[in-house]
């Protein structure tokens, strides 16, 4: 079992829910760009959000950003400069990310860790694979059991300075090191873990090298906080996430299961998954609606549905629990269709 660790009105680790994280891309000294994508990134989903702090221009900004939203926990990621650790560990920030190994020092370490427990601010111990001492890496290589022995070294001084409230994160860009590497900090440490695969690349490779790395850790019951990092818009990383926690049912949702389609589907199948999908987006209750193009897949396969429908050669049956209760031409079964799903979702909603 993790430990608990508060990150502004976010619990991580134990059995609290697994939290999605995100990073600003725009200019940390922009308040309006700043305030604008903070806004877009609650509005998808994210429960924690992270931005680069590299000047005290930044600092400023940072500084009506907390002020302005409150209610959100914001995340300092700082990198070399301890000093502006410090400062992020003062004005009210509820975590701050640093990596011990090139934060200036074990005295560096000590001044950082002090400002945070002042202040009751959490630390992600935060490394990834472009940032492992040099004498692990001769040691080790980058792999995975660098990568670990880098992030617990980094766990390990700031528990010799007294301080605890930490998250530990170790990223790599490549799936199968992100993997191993978490499964040996799992093993060792019992601080609530940060998971993900880093510099991913963009939407479409970036999602299933996320998918496979944050999914294959949380199924294996590693992991207590998400980022997917992708090229891009925020926005979409969080969007990512958020279905990979529906996936692994780690969120309540209503799901819409649909066939890949064959000869034997004689109506416009995919048309019809796409407008229910619309008409659920959104809905936070766990419901199974099937759309399926045959009666093969119908009531058969997706018997735990709620309610499923299933075409023929020209009538199609709406089913519920596994039960047929209606066989109608297609038009008006899709419009029964549609209407029992509207009511199902008042049902529940």
């Amino acid at each position: 079992m993790k430990k608990v660790v508060q990150v502004g009105k976010i619990k991580v680790g134990e059995d609290a829910p697994v939290s999605v994280q995100s990073m600003l891309n725009c200019s940390s000294s922009d308040f309006n760009a700043c305030s604008e994508q903070i806004k877009r990134l609650k509005s998808a989903g994210c429960d924690i959000i992270r931005l680069a702090i590299s000047d005290d221009n930044d600092i400023e900004c940072a500084k009506m950003l907390i002020k302005e939203f409150a209610d959100v926990p914001l995340v300092a990621d700082i990198q070399f400069d301890y000093r502006l650790a410090v400062k992020c560990g003062e004005i009210g920030f509820s975590k701050v990310r640093i990596n011990p190994g090139n934060i200036g020092g074990e005295d560096k370490v000590r001044l950082v860790a002090d400002a945070c427990r002042a202040n009751g601010v959490a630390i992600r111990v935060g490394v990834n694979g472009g940032s492992i001492e040099k004498e692990l890496e001769s040691k080790y290589g980058s792999g995975a059991k660098a990568l670990s022995e880098s992030a617990l070294k980094g766990v390990a001084l700031l528990e010799r300075f007294g301080f605890y409230d930490i998250v530990v994160s170790a990223k790599s860009s490549s799936v199968m090191t992100t993997i191993e590497t978490y499964r040996l900090i799992n093993k060792q440490c019992d601080y609530p873990l940060h998971i993900g695969v880093t510099e991913s690349g963009g939407e479409g490779m970036g999602n299933i090298k996320s998918a496979i790395g944050i999914g294959t850790l949380l199924a294996d019951g590693i992991g207590n906080t998400i980022r997917v990092s992708l090229t891009g818009d925020p926005v979409k990383e969080v969007y990512a996430a958020v279905d990979i926690l529906k996936a692994l049912n780690l969120r309540d949702y209503c799901e819409v299961v649909s066939c890949p389609t064959c000869s034997r589907c004689h109506y416009d199948m995919p048309k019809l998954a796409s407008e229910i999908g619309e008409l659920v987006k959104g809905v936070e209750k766990r419901l199974k609606i099937a759309v399926m193009g045959c009666v093969v897949n119908g009531p058969g396969e997706a018997k735990d549905a709620d309610i499923g429908i299933a075409g023929g050669s020209e009538k199609a049956v709406i089913f519920e629990k596994g039960k047929i209760t209606a066989n109608l031409p297609f038009d008006k079964a899709v419009a029964e269709f549609k209407q029992k799903v509207g009511r199902l979702i008042a049902d529940v909603c």
